[in-house]
């Protein structure tokens, strides 16, 4: 057999049913599994543990990682500041200073070493605001 001869239709696929052929980037059928939504970072679960003590009445104003290492241990440092507004969400503000250091944190793969207050800013009036920066020192387990 010469390295030059074949047996079948070389253009096949081209003149061919193009219906087997898969595409990677078509659109999503209409109750596309749930497995495809985006993955959600280890800012993502920090910003979540603490709204899950304030039941969801802040709003974050800013979140800051920092990825830092000794010799024994990995991991990053979190600064976050929240801000709550009115009576309700001040009072979730408040709740959030006096239970954070205490609270047990589910987030996979990660020990909060340390979680503080460091700084709060109280201001009364006709609309009472709390502004509340905690800091998260977290350890890679394993």
């Amino acid at each position: 057999m010469m390295l030059t001869e074949c047996f079948g239709d070389p253009f096949a696929d081209i003149h061919g049913d193009l219906a087997p052929v898969e595409t990677k980037a078509a659109a999503l059928p209409i109750g596309a599994p749930a497995a495809l939504r985006p993955r959600r970072t280890l800012a993502d679960r920090v910003r979540s543990g603490l709204m899950e003590i304030t039941a969801g009445t802040g709003t974050v104003l800013a979140h800051e990682e920092k990825a830092w290492a000794s010799i024994t241990f990995a991991g990053t440092r979190h600064e976050v500041v929240l801000e709550f507004c009115g009576g309700d969400a001040v009072a979730a503000g408040e709740e959030l200073i006096e239970r954070l250091p205490d609270h047990e944190f589910a987030i996979p793969r990660q020990l909060v070493a340390d979680a503080a207050i460091t700084k709060v800013d109280h201001r009364f009036g006709a609309m009472e605001r709390l502004e509340v920066t905690c800091v998260l020192l977290l350890l890679e387990e394993g």
